[in-house]
């Protein structure tokens, strides 16, 4: 090996050692996707409310549960408070009436989520609009005894309320809307309610970021997510779902369980460095002639099928067509830089001037996500649907 091959060998590893070491100390941008997992410190995780609970209800026995509820509550002898908290959640038919019959023996099932569509519980939930382009989100509670304050929530969020409750049954605990910039209301809606089934209650509500790190650690947001539980019988036991979350951990790779591990993935990339060393200073000496061998065959669409099979045979439409919503309105802040606070004539007009799409399309398209978020499960033609309506609308002709 020549002098000028060995000075660039040494800058190059100089330059790999040193681009390793600023990509392991600088810190990681926030990530702001809804997981509402126990486990994660994300703002958007349920860390916090998690671990608080112990101290919220500290003589009430407390179990997380990570089967489907279907599975849970084949034992009939369970008693107590099933609480479920995520972005969206998809009960099936035969699961739904297992909590059906739990509640119907004098227990209690809490639900936080957007979008709550119970037919049997005559329920519809709708997103609340307003008319005021800059507003802000308030919620409040009707029960004046917990806390007579309106609190406030400064992220972007389907903000939904009850479009339709029993009112011989339901009994209203607590509101949502907005305000305008004079701090006048200009919208609201009903948003927590407790609906009586049986012996038991379930208590639904339409905010599930009040459970979220983020909300909780911005005082005093905290004082209306205690008030909420406070509604809860202490009495009971208390069962927490850690099944039903939009960002549970999935092992699906050896190297994926690597990687998720700092410690084993600097040794992994530590490896790397010692084989290329090896490969440098061993290779010259023990090289032979290589026979031409083919190149491996581009397996790409056979793994975005198989992929793809992954999630057909697991039937979460629902959850898929969520995500992409999610991430339409991302593209729609971050591209087009408009707010998705509110979805009305304004946000409308904004979004078409800035996409080439007429306001008519724009309309269209919103009208249908709004359809999707009502159900509780979709067909795999609903979800193609969406997806054809999402592309088109990113990639105008």
């Amino acid at each position: 090996m020549s002098k000028r091959s060995k000075i660039l060998l040494v800058a190059a590893i100089v330059v790999f050692v040193a681009y390793v070491y600023v990509e392991s100390v600088k810190p990681k941008p926030i990530n702001w996707f809804p997981t509402y997992a126990a486990k994660h410190k994300l703002p958007y995780g349920t860390y916090v409310i998690r671990n608080e609970l112990e101290n919220i209800f500290s003589d009430t026995d407390i179990q997380d549960i990570n089967i489907p509820p279907y599975t849970f509550l084949q034992d009939t002898t369970k008693t107590g408070t099933y609480i479920f908290i995520d972005d969206g959640l998809n009960f099936g038919e035969d699961e739904f009436n297992k909590l059906l019959e739990f509640v119907n023996k004098g227990n209690d099932v809490f639900i936080s989520t957007h979008g709550i569509n119970i037919d049997t519980l005559n329920l519809k939930t709708d997103v609340i609009s307003s008319a005021a382009f800059q507003q802000n989100v308030f919620f409040k509670f009707y029960n004046k005894s917990l806390s007579t304050k309106e609190f406030y929530f400064d992220r972007g969020f389907y903000n939904t309320k009850f479009s339709k409750i029993d009112t011989l049954n339901t009994v209203a605990l607590g509101i949502t809307g907005y305000l305008n910039e004079k701090e006048q209301r200009v919208s609201e809606g009903i948003n927590f309610v407790k609906q009586p089934y049986g012996k038991g209650n379930f208590y639904l509500h339409t905010f599930p970021e009040a459970f979220t790190n983020y909300f909780i650690l911005k005082s005093p947001n905290q004082q209306y997510t205690a008030a909420v539980l406070s509604y809860l019988d202490d009495s009971k036991p208390i069962f927490w779902d850690a099944y039903y979350k939009t960002g549970k951990s999935k092992i699906t790779s050896p190297m994926q369980y690597v990687l998720s591990s700092n410690s084993l993935k600097w040794a992994y990339y530590t490896a790397l460095i010692g084989v290329l060393f090896f490969i440098v200073f061993e290779g010259k000496r023990k090289q032979r002639y290589i026979p031409i061998i083919t190149p491996l065959k581009n397996q790409t669409l056979a793994f975005t099928r198989t992929i793809a099979n992954m999630y057909y045979e697991k039937s979460e439409h629902k959850s898929i067509a969520e995500h992409k919503i999610t991430y339409l309105l991302e593209y729609i802040r971050t591209k087009l830089n408009v707010p998705t606070v509110t979805v009305n004539d304004n946000f409308y007009t904004y979004v078409a001037s800035r996409s080439g799409h007429s306001i008519e399309e724009v309309k269209k398209l919103f009208a249908y996500i709004n359809t999707i978020h009502q159900k509780n499960t979709i067909t795999k033609e609903e979800l193609i649907q969406l997806n054809a309506a999402i592309e088109k609308f990113k990639n105008p002709v």
